[in-house]
């Protein structure tokens, strides 16, 4: 039989419902204000008549956004940067997280204690450019003129990651990794075949970290890509938003649609990815954050 609420029970959870409803409206109102004023007028978004639902549909800014070769280039930019990315930042974050969660590793306190250290302090700004600057001339010297490596590369290194998945490995019971070490398993078998397996959740959960901070990288990519046609599209997008600026300025907008319209198309779509693959690994997020930060 189920248990009937006490009134401070059913306040409560009426509240949550309500604080939560709020929230959620909150978070989804933007992008529902940015599809509106991608598909409003020109009129309408200039005189801000915008409120939820758009004005005199049209899909002109979604036009010019499609047909602009830039924009798609930037698009596979932001591919190559987030899967290549990813990618690379998983399988540093993987090695460290599992050497970590090693007793035997000779000073491994003294890592952690480093790991964390440069969650605490950093060496600041220019010191940390004029490193990726330098690593730049390396590239180059070696002969990789792909700038889009460099972010790649660079941004491999995440400490909270990496503790998150060292306190997911430590959560593994000791036991299964030595009997698949007297069934004979290597050192990568036990890691691949044991450990991932049973860290799928905060596996999931790490990599669509990292996969997010890729997708919506901007500073690095604006000072470390030169090249305007290896930009990503978060780049693109701040360089279309000042080249809209200026021509309203300099010589007017004459434009059936507003500017505006365009940028907002851009936000649009350049969310859309991470809104289609996020549900699918929602079912992990929680599980993932739970298994890796909290050690046992």
């Amino acid at each position: 039989m189920k248990r009937r609420l006490e009134a401070s029970e059913l306040i409560f959870k009426i509240l949550s419902y309500l604080f939560l409803t709020i929230f959620a409206i909150c978070c989804l109102y933007p992008f529902l204000y940015a599809v509106s004023a991608a598909l409003s007028g020109r009129s309408a978004v200039e005189h801000g008549e915008i409120v939820l639902f758009p004005k005199d549909i049209q899909f002109e800014a979604f036009a010019e956004m499609f047909n602009n070769n830039m924009f798609w280039n930037s698009y596979t930019n932001t591919l190559f940067i987030t899967f290549y990315g990813t990618l690379w930042a998983m399988g540093v974050a993987i090695l460290g997280g599992y050497a970590l969660s090693k007793k035997r590793l000779l000073f491994r306190k003294g890592f952690n204690f480093f790991l964390v250290f440069t969650m605490w302090f950093s060496a600041g700004l220019v010191p940390q450019y004029l490193n990726y600057i330098n690593t730049k001339d390396v590239f180059n010297s070696i002969g990789i003129m792909d700038d889009k490596w460099l972010v790649v590369i660079a941004m491999g290194m995440a400490a909270m990651n990496i503790i998150l998945l060292r306190n997911a490995f430590e959560g593994v019971p000791s036991e299964i990794e030595e009997a698949a070490i007297v069934d004979g398993a290597s050192e990568f078998q036990v890691l691949s075949r044991v450990y991932l397996p049973m860290c799928k959740s905060t596996l999931a959960t790490v990599a669509l970290f990292f996969a997010i901070s890729r997708w919506n990288g901007y500073y690095w990519a604006k000072q470390m890509i030169s090249n305007a046609n290896e930009h990503p599209l978060q780049v693109f997008i701040r360089l279309k938003l000042e080249e809209f600026t200026d021509a309203e300025m300099m010589v007017g907008w004459d434009k059936a649609y507003a500017s505006d319209s365009v940028i907002y198309a851009l936000i649009v779509c350049s969310i859309i990815p991470i809104l289609i693959i996020y549900p699918f690994i929602q079912k992990y997020f929680a599980k993932g954050v739970n298994m890796g930060g909290v050690k046992e």
